[in-house]
């Protein structure tokens, strides 16, 4: 039966994204937050589909430390729901995203014109110095810059290894880093295409304060989002 469902709902995603990514060609024009507003609404459908199609729910844990305005928030990353499901509920997220992605058809333009943040990871020193510079453009105008602290998706329990670029943000900037956990891995996998029932948790910690040196801010990063992250996953729900 799980694969029923989980072939229903492949094929009614990807048709409603297609639809979705041509209905939001018009946008473009207008200002960056109607772009951002069709992005809330894809989020929102695809909530809506896991819940109906997979029996898959999703929860927000921790919104009371859930930026609401400007802030760094340092994601785990298990699969592709992690971008547009928080779309979903953070009210002007930028994510960090990687150069490749830009080549996508139609993707590519949406992500430019909603001032994602882009990153050519070939860059080493290069790319960190524009990542800092872009990061702290978002900031003023009041987003959440959303990056995956890893660079790329982790199956859940898989050995985690925590990139520089996070550091480098949390160092120049000189701002608290609000630490994201979750499980989304164990029900969307990150290959394959089948869709596990439950319920997908996002998790808010506490703020990381700024100020720490970088070998402590990594350390106390990674402990709290690996810690949260692995319980949420034995949870088992």
């Amino acid at each position: 039966m799980i694969w029923v469902r989980s072939l229903t709902f492949t094929a009614l995603f990807y048709l409603v994204s297609t639809l979705t990514a041509l209905v939001m060609i018009p946008l473009y024009a207008l200002p960056r937050k109607w772009m951002m507003g069709a992005f809330r609404i894809w989020g929102r459908i695809v909530t809506g589909l896991l819940r109906v199609i997979c029996d898959i729910k999703v929860e927000v844990r921790g919104r009371e430390h859930m930026p609401t305005g400007a802030a760094l928030i340092a994601a785990k990353h298990q699969c592709m729901f992690d971008i547009f499901g928080s779309f979903a509920f953070l009210p002007d997220s930028c994510f960090v995203t990687k150069k490749e992605l830009m080549v996508i058809p139609l993707f590519g333009w949406y992500a430019l014109k909603a001032k994602m943040i882009v990153v050519d990871r070939g860059g080493h020193a290069t790319a960190l110095r524009k990542l800092v510079t872009d990061a702290r453009d978002r900031f003023h105008a009041g987003r959440q810059v959303v990056i995956f602290a890893e660079g790329t998706r982790k199956a859940p329990g898989e050995a985690p290894d925590y990139k520089p670029g996070i550091a480098a943000l949390y160092r120049d900037l000189d701002m608290p880093v609000t630490p994201l956990a979750l499980n989304t891995g164990v029900h969307w996998p990150a290959h394959g295409f089948l869709r596990y029932p439950g319920t997908i948790v996002f998790e808010f910690l506490p703020a990381i304060p700024p100020g720490l040196k970088r070998g402590e801010f990594m350390r106390e990063m990674e402990t709290r989002i690996e810690t949260a992250s692995n319980a949420l996953v034995a949870e088992g729900i």
